[in-house]
């Protein structure tokens, strides 16, 4: 009895013994699964890509300027209104040595604008209806001026007074002319009614078809300047 009692417990070891080995290597042998990574959340700033700031460069602002001289000896002349004008200029060292003025004579000189009158004359310099100097300023290169003259042509010289009183032109500047202060004494004769038209477009009752009017247009077209206008329509005349 005793020997089949350590049989069965010798049995039960050992089948716990090879249970526990099978599942030491199942353990073993099994492929461990790959962890999933969770969701991550991502804000609208993270979403939405940086625009980089864009700054002006200094370049722009030097494209932009406009330079105040350009070496050029000229002047332009230009008509504001029936009793202004407005002219600008610039003079270059070269052309007062192109005069021949010392710097002594140009220091003792004064600058003025001669305006002359030039309307109906082709003007050559020297045949100006009149012309009037205005004293201007050295550092001046524009200058408002008051003609009260509409309806004229006018051009204006840039020079210096010598001491003795000579005077010596620069630069002279185009011919502008003044626009009228008053209306047009021209009358455009192509608006003058013609009455007989009218009269027989009246001599139809309403409601006459369009054919029958055209062709009574058509017989009168022979006296209706181009460009008649839609003057109100006159009655017929008695006995028509």
């Amino acid at each position: 009895m005793t020997a089949l009692v350590w049989v069965l417990g010798i049995l039960v070891l050992a089948l716990a013994a090879g249970v526990f080995l099978w599942l030491r290597h199942k353990s073993r042998t099994a492929k461990p699964i790959p962890e999933r990574p969770g969701f991550k959340s991502e804000t609208a700033s993270e979403l939405i890509p940086s625009v980089p700031e864009r700054r002006p460069s200094g370049g722009v602002k030097q494209e932009l300027d406009l330079p105040s001289r350009y070496g050029e000896d000229k002047v332009v002349l230009m008509a504001r209104d029936p009793n202004w004008l407005f002219a600008y200029w610039e003079i270059t060292a070269a052309k007062q040595e192109e005069q021949g003025i010392t710097p002594e004579t140009w220091q003792a000189s004064r600058p003025v604008l001669r305006v002359y009158d030039v309307t109906d004359v082709e003007f050559n310099g020297t045949n100006a209806n009149s012309f009037i100097d205005i004293p201007i300023t050295e550092e001046a290169d524009r200058w408002h001026i008051k003609v009260d003259q509409p309806n004229r042509s006018f051009c204006v010289e840039l020079g210096r007074v010598l001491p003795g009183g000579t005077f010596v032109g620069l630069v002279r500047s185009n011919i502008v002319t003044t626009p009228r202060a008053s209306l047009s004494e021209a009358v455009d004769e192509e608006w003058m009614w013609v009455e007989g038209i009218y009269r027989s477009v009246l001599r139809f009752q309403t409601g006459i078809s369009s054919p029958l009017l055209i062709e009574a247009v058509k017989e009168r077209m022979g006296i209706i300047p181009l460009g008649i206008a839609s003057p109100v329509l006159l009655p017929p005349e008695k006995g028509d």
